[in-house]
């Protein structure tokens, strides 16, 4: 019987991703209430997401 696989994803993985959702979510938000464009909000939480997860995959150390 083999051994059972690992976790699919570590808690660090887990928090990483939800801040970076969290902040993409609050500057496409923000940016839609500046201008109420779904296109234009969508590019700018995209951005700020990926930018997030960057951000934090070197400042939260394993």
């Amino acid at each position: 019987m083999a051994p059972s696989p690992g976790p699919l994803m570590t808690v660090r993985t887990a928090v990483i991703l939800l801040l970076a959702f969290i902040i993409g979510l609050l500057a496409g938000g923000m940016s839609y209430l500046v201008d109420p464009s779904v296109p234009a909000a969508v590019l700018v939480g995209g951005g700020a997401a990926g930018s997030a997860l960057l951000l934090f995959h070197s400042v939260i150390e394993p």
